[in-house]
């Protein structure tokens, strides 16, 4: 076969339609999902295992499925990484990777840069404002850490935050559980059963039944500010 190429046509600058340029912001956090990240299909069974109750399992599970309290985790396609080892992609900002949100949670890293998140304060959490909460409540949050660098940007960029969140400053935040969707069994096969609002903690018998999204901790201790009163610590602590 032989390719004839196509006949040139000259036109005008002018005649060329222009399309807007998405560009990609110069920061975004380490846990927010990117376009081209999917959710894998679940492929998901009940599984009976001696005399206990049916437990939820995927098909072919591995190894990293699950978390070191043996709960069953959502998968999640990553995009390739760039040179410095972050996500690559246009940020979904309303969405978090739950690979990426439960390791940086787990390993108490700063949810922008991945980095260890201690400051000389102890460790920084933000919740939106509508989350306030008093010294006694019981706190729960499935918000990484920021680290001092990134507090502000951190307040900038989380649509959650809005701009002005509300500030926990805490030296002991345990593990506590996870949210997640609860799945059920019957004829028809698996099915979801509920969407749990609040956070599912660990030891619970149903967590034998969930695909867990997020990982939880609960602020043992804290002392509740502005961001404005941080920043003005944090310079205090730098001085």
């Amino acid at each position: 076969m032989i390719v004839l190429p196509l006949p040139y046509t000259p036109f005008k600058s002018s005649e060329v339609k222009h399309r807007p340029v998405r560009t990609m912001p110069r920061l975004v956090p380490y846990i927010t999902r990117r376009e081209g990240e999917e959710s894998a299909p679940d492929d998901l069974v009940f599984v009976q295992s001696g005399p206990h109750p049916a437990r939820l399992h995927y098909r072919w599970e591995t190894e990293r499925d699950r978390d070191l309290r043996g709960v069953l985790w959502a998968r999640c396609s990553q995009t390739p990484p760039d040179r410095r080892g972050m996500p690559t992609g246009q940020p979904r900002w309303r969405l978090v990777h739950p690979a990426r949100q439960r390791y940086a949670m787990r390993h108490m890293l700063c949810q922008v840069c991945v980095r260890p998140a201690r400051t000389p304060l102890g460790y920084i959490f933000l919740e939106g404002p509508q989350e306030l909460r008093s010294e006694d409540d019981l706190v729960l949050t499935a918000q990484p850490p920021v680290c001092a660098k990134h507090v502000v940007s951190a307040a900038r960029l989380c649509p959650h935050l809005d701009g002005r969140p509300l500030v926990y400053l805490t030296h002991a935040s345990p593990l506590y559980g996870v949210h997640g969707t609860v799945y059920d069994h019957g004829d028809e096969g698996v099915f979801v059963k509920a969407l749990p609002k609040t956070a599912l903690p660990y030891g619970s018998d149903v967590l034998r039944n969930v695909l867990a999204s997020k990982l939880v901790r609960r602020l043992k201790t804290f002392q509740l500010i502005t961001l404005e009163e941080l920043m003005r610590a944090l310079d205090a602590a730098a001085a």
